[in-house]
């Protein structure tokens, strides 16, 4: 269990499972009949991007929620689980709206193809595709756990390339004040130089 709730195995079941969404979102969701003096007994196929606005943004969002949780500090990380939690719940809402009613939501996507607003009558199943959808979902969620049980082991961020704290003198050897390695960087001197300017 200690494993699964490391950062890597976390991320990539977090990234899978956003992956899973925005993929399965383009492909063929609802498939049916409609019958509208315009279109007339017409078969219409609609895409999961057409049936559920927003999936792909969700799925997006899942993503970046994922990287920030395992990538931030403390304070951000909380920040970030609280919209990863939110993306999961409202792709999943998404997702389950479809598989309930796929005729109810064919048929405002069928309207709109004829440049009606509303919806026509419609007879629709939906395809295997929402509930591959559903499973990216879930995977999502269950990284969002993982990810829940295993936070408080995880270190913070690196500071390695932050400047130091406190002031930007440093003390010598003698106690002199000398500037730091950093600020010999900052200034566009190379501090592994042998030969740099302050010399011997």
């Amino acid at each position: 269990m200690r494993r699964l709730t490391g950062r890597g195995p976390v991320a990539l079941l977090a990234l899978l499972g956003a992956g899973v969404v925005l993929v399965t979102g383009l492909r063929p969701w609802v498939s049916g009949q409609v019958e509208d003096a315009v279109l007339g007994g017409s078969r219409v196929v609609a895409t999961g991007t057409d049936v559920a606005p927003g999936l792909s943004a969700l799925a997006l969002a899942l993503a970046a929620a994922a990287v920030a949780v395992v990538s931030a500090g403390r304070v951000a990380r909380v920040v970030a689980l609280v919209l990863w939690a939110g993306c999961a719940v409202g792709a999943g809402a998404l997702v389950v709206r479809v598989l309930l009613d796929p005729s109810g939501v064919l048929g405002p996507v069928a309207a709109a193809r004829v440049g009606r607003t509303g919806t026509v009558p419609a007879e629709a199943v939906a395809t295997v595709w929402p509930w591959l959808a559903l499973l990216g979902v879930l995977l999502s969620l269950l990284a969002l756990v993982l990810a829940v049980l295993g936070r408080r082991r995880w270190s913070g961020p690196s500071r390695r390339y932050e400047p130091p704290s406190g002031s930007g003198d440093v003390a010598g050897a003698r106690g002199e004040r000398v500037s730091s390695t950093w600020d010999d960087l900052s200034a566009g001197r190379d501090p592994t130089d042998v030969g740099d300017e302050r010399g011997t």
